[in-house]
């Protein structure tokens, strides 16, 4: 077989065969199954360029060798992904390629490439099937299409460019995130594990001290140490029992059961436990010294009292935690408590566990609690104490109370209770009423003591005057109960002098009957009786007045000698002081000044003053009360000549009256004498009440006033009175 030929077939016109149309012309660009051939590796389409028209049979087509073909049958594929280039390029090569022979080079043109993605061009009209058209002429022809360039490549500068943008707006962002965070959120951030870093120490705030009038303390604090001990570290109980207890002065056995292991109701063992409070500082000193596994010492704070039972009634007492529980301590317990400050800092942590120099640091300073100044005078107090405790040392299970007032100030100076205590160590009392302040809280029937106010009233109200005389019969009923005098006066006629001498209770219901009930009820409230001083003590007792509409026919002989009336020894002191002070009641109290912890002295409240009586009628009623102290004649003795103080004139007057405690009438009564001195221009008033089982109290009052105002008036140094000017009264005028 004649070995193929590399050309393709053509027909005698010149055209390949396969074509469907080979004797028809076609349009240039438009073409057949023929031209799709030339992207196949063995049939191309041959078009020549420049004016030789691509019609079959031309004498000037020539054919080129395939000797002057590239060797590589996927040449047009390779054409196709190079670009689409053609033309010159191609030509190029092939006028190189046969640059050493003679003879005529075909130009191949390569039909433009479509790229896959050119849509904006439409294909090509598909042939329609017909005669072909004429040729048309050279220059007449549609010249041939350029291929699309390819698309340009993004610009490497502006991709630069704009990742340079990206990575300033990245560092920008970070940087105004890094300054914010450097200034405004500086202390959150920097807080943030403060609280692991931190530590509290609280600063103790001293409780305030109670001073008396010249400021000399009765109860301050003192500093001083805790021992405790945790159980869940004591080796040895016994042991450490054993030496801790000579230095605490506490029972070893006791000491041991405080370190015994012991579990806490919620679970766990407890870790804490006190084993001495207000222990003194070199004492703690010696136990620190022991080196005692499981036993700790820390500050604490100590109530001292350094009168013992100066004024214990009057002050109280506080617990080991500084609180007020009684007395003066829990009634200004506010005022003396004293605020803990706390100074938090930062420390480092394990073996440099100390202040970081620098670190965070913040202290809140501790408030000293505020003083009180009292009206007490601390040199009385403990002389009226003592007289009174002698006194009372004569009697079995009694009470006593003793109040020194100032007259025109209403400072209380003293008041003594019996039977007292120890506010250092205020458990080794008998009962707890012994701690009661007896002038404050000591409720009885104040007896012919309440006649004072009975003639005060009278003499106000123009019932009766200086002058006055009645005659008085040995007896008076009232309802059914029968009124007699202890000095029978036989129904002579008696000067009201007279009747405050010999206390004559029928002589005073006589008077009362012209005062009437309802003015003597004023006059009981005017004089203060019925409601609580405000003296400053907690708990004082208001008393009672029989209200009108409870009176009974009994009641009017009862009430003007001082019975059906409850009245406290305080009450009744203030009572007298506003005749000692011409008629002006002034609020006994105990607080004179408030002193901070900057050392200023604010002044206690200004006491509540009203007038009762005229000055003239004071003066009057003070006068006729000296005849208690200094009648004694043929018409007999005054009740109270025992209270009679040498070198001066004194005005006052006794009482017997009756004890009730829980609406029950105790045994025995109460003994009071209450007087001012001295009488013709009064600086003090004392009271004096003792109440007695075995009514012994009659005999104490009276020598326990005396003794209490000739110290004070000496403490004072109230120069004596004008005795030769004392007045001279006639009980039984004729």
């Amino acid at each position: 077989m004649p070995p193929r030929s590399e050309d393709p077939r053509r027909d005698a016109t010149g055209s390949r065969r396969g074509s469907s149309r080979g004797a028809e012309r076609r349009e240039p660009g438009v073409g057949g199954i023929s031209d799709a051939r030339a992207y196949t590796p063995r049939g191309r389409t041959i078009r020549e360029g420049g004016g030789a028209a691509r019609t079959g049979g031309s004498a000037d087509q020539r054919r080129t060798p395939r000797s002057s073909r590239s060797g590589d049958p996927f040449r047009p594929a390779l054409q196709v992904l190079d670009g689409g280039r053609t033309g010159a390029t191609r030509a190029g090569r092939r006028e190189t390629a046969a640059g050493g022979r003679s003879g005529v080079v075909r130009t191949v043109s390569a039909r433009p490439v479509r790229e896959p993605f050119d849509d904006d061009e439409a294909p090509p009209p598909r042939r329609r099937p017909g005669p072909r058209r004429p040729a048309r002429p050279a220059a007449a022809r549609r010249p041939v299409r350029k291929p699309r360039r390819p698309p340009k490549l993004a610009d490497p500068r502006r991709r630069l460019r704009l990742g340079t943008l990206l990575v300033l707006a990245l560092f920008t962002s970070i940087g105004i995130r890094l300054v914010y965070l450097q200034t405004v959120s500086t202390p959150a951030y920097a807080d943030g594990g403060l609280a692991n870093r931190l530590a509290v120490v609280e600063l103790p705030a001293p409780r305030g001290a109670i001073y008396d009038r010249t400021g000399a303390p009765l109860a301050h604090s003192v500093e001083a140490r805790y021992i405790f001990a945790d159980p869940t570290q004591v080796k040895d109980p016994v042991a450490t029992a054993r030496l801790l207890s000579p230095l605490l002065g506490v029972p070893a056995s006791e000491l041991t059961g405080k370190m015994k292991p012991r579990k806490l109701p919620g679970g766990g063992w407890s870790q804490f436990e006190y084993l001495a409070r207000g222990v003194d500082i070199d004492r703690a000193k010696q136990i620190m010294a022991l080196d005692l596994a499981g036993i700790g010492v820390h500050r604490d704070e100590r109530r001292e009292v350094p009168g013992g039972d100066l004024a214990a009634n009057l002050l109280g007492f506080v617990s080991q935690d500084m609180n007020g529980l009684e007395g003066l301590e829990a009634k200004y317990d506010d005022v003396l408590e004293g605020k803990p400050g706390r100074k938090r800092y930062e420390v480092g942590q394990g073996d440099l566990a100390a202040p970081i120099p620098g670190g965070y640091s913040q202290t809140t300073p501790a408030q000293p609690g505020s003083s009180l100044e009292l009206t007490i005078d601390r040199d009385l107090q403990f002389k009226t104490q003592r007289i009174l405790s002698d006194a009372m040392a004569q009697t079995r299970n009694s009470v006593g109370a003793a109040v020194v007032i100032e007259v025109g100030t209403g400072d209380v100076l003293a008041q003594a209770s019996y039977p007292t205590y120890n506010a250092a160590d205020p458990a080794k009392v008998n009962s707890p009423a012994d701690r009661e302040d007896a002038a404050t809280s000591f409720v009885v029937d104040p007896g012919s003591i309440h006649k004072a106010i009975t003639y005060g009233a009278a003499l106000q109200e123009g019932v009766i005057t200086p002058d006055t005389t009645l005659p008085v019969a040995n007896s008076v009923t009232r309802g059914d109960v029968p009124f007699t005098d202890t000095h029978p006066a036989n129904g002579r006629t008696m000067s009201i002098p007279g009747m405050l001498a010999f206390s004559s209770n029928v002589g005073t219901i006589e008077i009362a009957d012209k005062l009437g009930r309802d003015r003597l009820i004023d006059y009981q409230k005017r004089f203060g009786l019925g409601q609580p001083t405000g003296e400053g003590m907690p708990g004082e007792a208001t008393g009672r007045l029989l209200p009108a509409s409870e009176w009974s026919d009994s009641s009017y002989g009862s009430v003007p000698i001082g019975h059906s009336v409850d009245a406290t020894p305080l009450q009744m002191a203030a009572a007298y002081a506003a005749i000692a002070n011409d008629g002006t009641y002034v609020q006994p109290h105990l607080i004179r000044n408030v002193i901070g912890p900057d050392g200023k002295k604010k002044p206690g409240a200004a006491p509540v003053t009203r007038s009762v009586l005229s000055p003239a009628n004071a003066a009057a009623l003070r006068r006729m009360l000296e005849a208690v102290t200094t009648v004694d004649g043929p018409d007999g003795r005054a009740t109270g000549l025992p209270a009679a103080v040498p070198g001066y004139r004194v005005a006052g007057k006794t009482g017997t009256g009756l004890r009730y405690e829980n609406g029950k009438r105790q045994p025995g009564d109460v003994a009071s004498f209450i007087g001012m001195a001295p009488a013709e221009k009064p600086r003090y008033v004392v009271a004096v009440f003792v109440w007695s089982p075995g009514g012994e109290g009659g005999a104490l009052a009276s020598p326990a006033f005396r003794d209490i105002m000739s110290f004070t008036l000496r403490h004072y140094r109230v120069p004596p009175s004008a005795t030769n000017k004392s007045p001279k009264f006639e009980v039984f005028p004729h």
